[in-house]
């Protein structure tokens, strides 16, 4: 397969204030550019536009094209599951909703130090190996959000997981809290295929700094800013797959014309990717990737990704985008839950794959923005 996955966590919508209303007829031109172009890898989630993402697949994939000639991966999101009972109608349901009788490659999803727990005392890893001894699926891993010891931990435990998704990118690859390396060298140790999650991080390496895009645009003036991100996840060895969320035609007609044929970053190139991550790193006040785990239970219905978003080009752009700040605050708040009005439960940073502090952050959105 080539290296490029169409990620379907950030689909286009019919209304950008409603995640649920997924556009489907540009999905289908999307994917039909894509598979045209020898893409095959398709990736989704329950929680994907609240399990429409499923559902545009199946419309825009599966109702229109023959099973061979794609490959979809699904993952068991264990927070969305009441019980241990339930992973089988769990399963299903994702089966119906994408309208296939198996599925490639299915996950667990979103492990960390909470989720393994929970997966180890439901024998998660044991229902995985059932669903594939069953012919279900196909292949059997995880995406994983934690330290590299746990990864470590876990690979030693599972051999029998085939594969692990990784978030990796430039700017995550020596960050003490997601340690993207780390987690690729042990992966690498075990013997196990790396698929690349959020190697744009959510659009951050898109909308870098000034200077950054200088520093690439001189180099390849040629090459978008998402293609250094994308590039740079792809060069690496042992990554068999990089996903990317790709929102619009225009990502995709992008992405396509630097990854249908693939040319690996030399070492020049990772010099500059050096500098940017400094550069970047100095900018960024909240390293969310809007994957958006925190919103659905939220008791306040607080858009924390939306209010994070603004507050960063605020810290990153300054006084001139003062006005234009406010003003998406506030009709945002008309709708949601203001940052003021978080009671603290802890639910959002009980999901957030990046373990950010986001009680703490909304504090901070609530005293510049309100």
């Amino acid at each position: 397969m080539k290296k490029l996955g169409f990620g379907l966590m950030r689909l286009p919508q019919l209304d950008a204030d409603d995640y649920t209303k997924v556009d489907i007829e540009t999905v289908k031109k999307m994917a039909d550019r894509f598979m045209e172009n020898g893409f095959t890898y398709f990736d989704t989630a329950a929680p994907y536009h609240r399990g429409n993402s499923e559902i545009a697949f199946r419309e825009a994939v599966a109702k229109r094209y023959p099973r061979d000639s794609y490959t979809i991966t699904d993952k068991l999101t264990l927070f969305m599951v009441p019980k241990k009972e339930d992973m089988h109608s769990f399963f299903n349901s994702q089966l119906e909703r994408l309208g296939v009788e198996y599925i490639d490659y299915y996950w667990l999803h979103a492990l960390g130090e909470a989720s393994y727990r929970q997966a180890e005392e439901w024998d998660a890893f044991g229902f995985l190996q059932t669903l594939k001894s069953e012919g279900k699926v196909r292949h059997i891993g995880f995406s994983f959000h934690d330290k590299a010891a746990l990864l470590d931990e876990i690979l030693t435990k599972h051999p029998e997981t085939e594969y692990v998704q990784l978030q990796l990118n430039y700017l995550d690859w020596e960050d003490p809290t997601v340690e993207s390396r780390k987690c690729y060298e042990v992966a690498t140790k075990h013997g196990k295929p790396v698929i690349v999650m959020e190697p744009i991080k959510g659009g951050t390496l898109v909308n870098v700094p000034e200077e950054v895009k200088k520093l690439f645009l001189h180099h390849a003036p040629d090459l978008s800013i998402a293609s250094w991100a994308i590039r740079f996840a792809a060069s690496l060895p042992n990554v068999m797959m990089v996903l990317s969320g790709m929102s619009n035609e225009e990502q995709m007609a992008d992405n396509i014309s630097y990854m249908k044929q693939l040319t690996p970053m030399n070492e020049e190139e990772q010099n500059i990717i050096v500098k940017a991550r400094e550069i970047i790193r100095s900018k960024i006040a909240i390293p969310c990737t809007a994957c958006r785990y925190c919103v659905d239970g939220c008791p306040m219905k607080i858009a924390i990704p939306d209010y994070f978003s603004i507050y960063n080009n605020l810290k990153q752009f300054g006084p001139k985008q003062g006005i234009v700040a406010h003003t998406y605050y506030g009709n945002l708040t008309q709708t949601h839950g203001k940052a003021s009005e978080c009671i603290k439960c802890g639910k959002c940073e009980n999901h957030c794959p990046q373990h950010l502090p986001i009680r703490k952050y909304l504090e901070d959105v609530a005293a510049e923005l309100e």
